[in-house]
This record gives structure tokens, C-alpha cells and sequence, in this order.
């Protein structure tokens, strides 16, 4: 049947990338196969449709707003055969092209939209229930990309999420606060004798340093769980993979060389840094 948009695939495609060039997940998928490529960024720039939402200016009720209006774009273009939306439209090629769940992308829009409701967790478990939606389910989509032929592959997909998430969450302590944000567990913040107050003090201390070197250690257990994902996907794709994965972890060791300090100035990866992980990368 004969498509009512105006807007052609390949268009759509190339505004994803547009909207994916800019990010550090863009780093891998320049490895990937082209047709690969594509698929992921239409996935990432879903991905930042849904965090401009929560990061934007404005109330929590519009926002809301905004959300609801997401979800029935997106259930729109996926029930029908057109979308003027470009996002979508790339996106819906992709997931009929790799028969990834629908359900996927609903969790996705679930767990930003938690960030109107929730600006703290009380224990790890509420937050690794966050970190799912947001970051494990985008793993289990990946791997529908990348190709994968054992099913362990997706509980390591979901753990892969779990570490990047929190290298996330500690690289972006001082920004997430300034969105009255604090992603740290209250019980480990309780545990180690420090306050949010302090934290808005930007007072490192060594109860800070414990507290971050914890958390540190927490993600390092995820990153340990999730490394037998690399062998389990399609060899095409490895590359990419490797490249997201020592991105991520290299920002967990600048975090331990800073001694924590992630309050003063925000952990960055150095030009130096992704040239050698890009080289390394076509190793594997």
C-alpha cells in the first residue's frame, strides 16, 4: 500500500543520525553496517524525543501532556502505514525490520516519565527498577539489532543497561542535582554519613569518596556480569558494542583517577580516549 507521508525513509533515517551524531553513542555506531547503524540511531533518537520531554522547561503537568501525546504518536504510527514524523517513521521500519516488541518502547516512555514523579530513591532496588526501564530495555532492543543467537545474551543486555545507567547516574551527580535530582540511593547516602545538603555544597569529603567508591564498585559488579555479551553477538556488530561498553566503563575509571570528585567539574571522555577505542574497537 502506498504511503500518505511526504517525508521518504531515507530522509527519516538521516535526520536520526543527525539527531544521533552529536551523542557519545554515536562513537559506536559509526562501526556498525549501515543498514545496523540506521536501525540505532531511529533507537536513540526515540530515546532523546523521550528525555527532551523530561529535561525541558515547564511543569510537570505538561509534561505529561507531552507524554500522553508521545505514546499515542507512537502507537499511531506503528498501528498505521504513515507518519509525518521522522523519529517514528524510522523507527517503525526498524522495528518491524528487526521484530522487536512494541512493549519495549512503551517501557522506555515509562521510565523517563518516572522523572516527573520521582527525585529520589529510597533504596537500590527502587532504582534499579529506573534504571531497567530506561536503560536495560534499550539494551534487549540493541541486541535485536545487533543479532544474537543465545538467549543468555539478554540477561546480559539487561546487566549492560544496569552498569551504564549508573555510570550515568555518577558522572552526572552535580547536573542531576541542579534538576533537583539526586539518583544516589538515600540508604547508601545515609549509610556513608553524608547529606544532600553537603552534596549541594559541593563538599567532598571522605564520606563522599566512600560513598562514591560504593557505587563505583556496584556498577563494576554490572559490567563484570555483562561481559560475556560481546561473544554472543553477531561479529558484525561487535565493534559497536565494544566501543559503547569501554566508553562507559572508561568514564567509571576518570571518575576513580579524579578521586570521586564529580561535583566540581563533570567526567569527560578525552580526545585521546575515543581514538583509542575506536582503533581497539576493529580489533574485536
Amino acid at each position: 500500500m502506498t504511503s500518505r507521508t511526504s517525508l521518504s525513509l531515507d530522509d527519516a533515517y538521516r535526520q536520526c543520525e543527525r539527531i544521533a551524531r552529536g551523542s557519545n553513542f554515536y562513537a559506536g555506531l559509526r562501526l556498525l553496517p549501515p543498514r545496523k547503524r540506521e536501525a540505532l540511531s531511529a533507537v536513540y533518537a526515540f530515546m532523546r524525543l523521550c528525555d527532551d520531554i523530561s529535561d525541558a522547561e515547564g511543569n510537570a503537568s505538561e509534561k505529561r501532556r507531552q507524554f500522553l501525546q508521545t505514546r499515542d504518536m507512537f502507537d499511531l504510527a506503528m498501528g498505521q502505514e504513515f507518519t509525518d514524523h521522522p523519529t517514528l517513521l524510522a523507527l517503525r521500519d526498524t522495528i518491524h525490520t528487526y521484530h522487536i516488541p512494541v512493549d519495549y518502547f512503551h517501557k522506555v516512555i515509562d521510565g523517563t516519565e518516572m522523572d516527573l514523579t520521582t527525585s529520589n530513591y529510597q533504596t537500590f532496588e527502587q532504582l534499579y527498577h529506573y534504571c531497567y526501564h530506561v536503560a536495560s530495555v534499550v539494551g534487549l532492543i540493541c541486541i535485536d539489532i545487533f543479532g544474537y543467537q543465545d538467549d543468555q545474551a539478554r540477561k546480559y543486555a539487561v546487566a549492560c543497561g544496569i552498569a551504564f545507567q549508573l555510570t550515568n547516574i555518577l558522572r552526572d551527580v552535580w547536573e542531576d542535582l541542579q534538576r533537583n535530582r539526586v539518583y544516589l540511593p538515600l540508604e547508601d547516602l545515609r549509610r556513608f554519613s553524608y547529606t544532600e545538603e553537603e552534596m549541594r555544597h559541593k563538599i567532598v569529603n571522605e564520606h563522599f569518596r566512600a560513598l562514591m567508591a560504593f557505587e563505583v564498585g556496584r556498577a563494576r559488579a554490572y559490567y563484570a556480569e555483562s561481559q560475556p555479551l560481546l561473544k554472543l553477538i553477531e561479529r558484525d556488530s561487535r565493534p559497536a558494542f565494544w566501543a559503547m561498553f569501554e566508553s562507559y566503563y572508561t568514564i567509571l575509571r576518570r571518575i576513580e583517577q579524579r578521586r570521586y570528585d564529580v561535583l566540581c567539574e563533570r567526567v569527560r571522555l578525552q580526545r585521546g580516549d575515543k581514538w583509542r577505542i575506536a582503533l581497539k574497537a576493529l580489533l574485536q
